[in-house]
């Protein structure tokens, strides 16, 4: 959740993924809402729209932020864990060397739709960030139009018309997980059976892209002794204000002014992470960047409007002038940060614009076509003139060592009592290499479970007798079912054992110019006979000479035929491998996680007679 307030664009950058308060700051919470309603009661009193809507921005801006202060300062402190979001840029010797991989990495596929007037376009880019911004320097990209295999040139635009007959380029409104996707819809005709593959396919997709790198990127290594201190680095200084047990308050400054060529680009030049005991990083909950004296200017300003009658262009302009005139006075920045866990140290970096490569390029990018399953003979290259290191890899593939004992302590239960006909225990274990590499041909087995109730004291009591059908348990997705219409008395303990799968997992090294029989490198690309190296049985990672883990483009099976069993496998990557590390699941183990489960409490619907 990070909050920035700017009048001039009345805008607060808001993810409210948080609920619910503590009984401490329930108080807090009743006051905002009274506030809330005050403030949308004298909204309706106002008459200019102008007037109204400025009000309504502005106050509604604070209240939003309000609302996000109590939300961050009342959630529990449960620690998750996140990934260094600097460690792609540790690859790279500047920052324009990232910004030319980034733009140079970008490609884009064909993609099937399940509907014969509609084609989608998946442009794929080589960085993959869950960080505060999709990428870590400002960046535009604008798509402009889509070339067909008939010639015809297709424009872009903002949203499909109904409209409009003709073929039509534009984004996606399905694809939540690849929000850039773009859907080629050609036209519609009522009656008349049209074949996809029978329309003008998309040969290349154009557009521009822009994305800005600044002079250097400098980190500071803060600790709780650090409070009060100011570091300093050339024109960089960080100050930490205060370090608590889930957020820093932090200032910075850059003592040189803002590129010329930046000079209009919203910025945030701020990254801020934190490590817990354990050295591992933990996951952002969200920010806070307005300090007390700004917020106190925007209240101020909008008590000024509050006592306005109506909206004129002097009003304007002297609220722009008071705006810039704050701003001025304004000589360091400040953020408050809160983390998902007990902070222990804190790494500060700040991204330096006072100098800035602005780099632009136009896009003519041809449109690839790599089907998952195909019964293609023929291996398509894919040889993009980048690399990228996959930062992912060590820790995911640690799962390739997991034993009984860590897999039992990653088990978290929840349950659903919801729908009284199918209540649910589930058993979640974290997504891990291990679990990957279980295959698809799990045998489940039996897991004994037995209802309990509970006596006076809330102990555990008498097992409650059930017939069969009161209960199921799927030790595939790790749950039990059961239905307490069928149940005579509330069950109050569900105890017993749910089985779970452990792989054991052979990891070898191998050199790129002495691989084995079944595997061979065709430049980027890993070629893995299926007969000898089953799909459900082996994975393959890739490295190069710097020994990082590259990361894979993707991947493409070959089939003898659409029913046919996999003949061999393709894997591309982002640069050229000379070493690989084969996985190979040898054993399959059956791991009992026994378990006593306090149950949510619910009433029976209908007690059995």
């Amino acid at each position: 959740m990070d909050v920035r307030l700017l009048f001039t664009s009345a805008s607060v950058c808001l993810a409210l993924l948080l609920s619910g308060c503590s009984p401490s700051d329930e108080k807090r919470q009743v006051s905002l809402d009274e506030k809330t309603a005050q403030f949308e009661t004298s909204l309706n009193a106002i008459q200019d729209p102008q007037l109204k809507n400025a009000i309504a921005e502005l106050g509604g801006s604070l209240l939003l932020l309000e609302r996000a202060q109590l939300k961050l300062d009342t959630k529990p402190l449960q620690t998750e864990y996140s990934e260094d979001v600097l460690a792609v840029l540790k690859h790279y010797p500047t920052p324009q060397a990232l910004v030319d991989t980034y733009i140079n990495g970008l490609f884009v596929l064909h993609k099937d739709s399940s509907s014969d007037y509609l084609t989608d376009l998946q442009p794929v880019f080589p960085f993959n960030f869950n960080i505060p911004d999709t990428f870590l320097f400002p960046n535009g990209l604008e798509w402009q139009s889509v070339t067909l295999s008939d010639k015809r040139v297709i424009g872009f635009q903002p949203e499909w018309s109904e409209t409009d007959p003709g073929i039509q380029l534009s984004p996606s409104s399905s694809n939540l997980t690849n929000p850039e996707d773009l859907t080629i819809t050609y036209p519609f005709i009522d009656g008349l059976d049209v074949d996809n593959k029978q329309q003008p396919q998309p040969v290349s997709l154009q557009g521009k892209v822009e994305v800005v790198a600044p002079r250097r990127l400098y980190s500071f290594d803060l600790t709780k002794k650090d409070v009060g201190q100011t570091r300093s680095n050339d024109n960089l200084s960080v100050t930490l204000l205060k370090l608590e047990p889930n957020y820093a308050e932090i200032e910075f400054a850059n003592s040189l002014p803002t590129a010329a060529e930046v000079s209009e680009t919203p910025l945030n030049p701020l990254i801020v992470q934190a490590r817990d005991s354990t050295g591992q990083f933990l996951s952002r909950s969200g920010s806070i960047n307005e300090t007390a004296a700004q917020i106190a200017f925007y209240q101020k300003q909008l008590a000024r409007l509050q006592q306005e009658k109506t909206w004129s262009d002097s009003l304007e302009i002297q609220l722009e002038d008071d705006q810039r005139a704050f701003e001025k006075q304004q000589k360091r920045n400040y953020s408050k940060v809160y983390f998902n866990g007990p902070i222990e140290t804190l790494e500060v970096s700040v991204l330096d614009f006072s100098s800035a490569t602005v780099t632009r390029k136009d896009l003519n990018l041809p449109v690839r076509r790599f089907e998952q399953n195909t019964t293609d003979k023929t291996i398509q290259p894919l040889d993009l003139p980048v690399v990228v290191y996959d930062d992912q890899a060590p820790a995911w593939l640690k799962g390739a060592t997991l034993d009984e004992e860590q897999l039992k302590k990653s088990v978290r239960i929840s349950q659903s009592v919801d729908d009284t006909s199918a209540a649910q225990i589930e058993f979640d274990r974290p997504r891990s290499f291990n679990e990957e590499m279980l295959g698809s041909a799990l045998k489940p087995v039996d897991g004994p479970v037995s209802f309990f109730t509970e006596d006076g004291r809330g102990k555990r009591d008498e097992p409650i007798e059930l017939p069969l059908e009161a209960y199921q348990v799927d030790p595939l997705h790790r749950t039990i079912t059961y239905d307490l219409n069928l149940f005579p008395e509330t069950p109050a303990y569900a105890v017993g054992s749910m089985p779970m799968f452990l792989a054991s997992i052979d990891k070898k090294t191998l050199d790129a110019k002495q691989l084995p029989e079944g595997l061979e490198l065709k430049g980027n690309a890993l070629v893995v006979d299926q007969k000898l190296f089953p799909a459900d049985e082996w994975r393959f990672y890739a490295k190069d000479d710097s020994g990082n883990y590259l990361k894979e483009i993707l991947a493409v099976s070959h089939n003898a035929s659409a029913e046919g069993p996999a003949l061999f496998g393709v894997h591309y990557f982002y640069g050229q491998p000379t070493r690989l590390e084969s996985y190979q699941r040898t054993d399959l183990a059956t791991v009992q996680y026994g378990f006593e489960v306090k149950l949510d409490k619910t009433e029976l619907p209908n007690p059995v007679q």
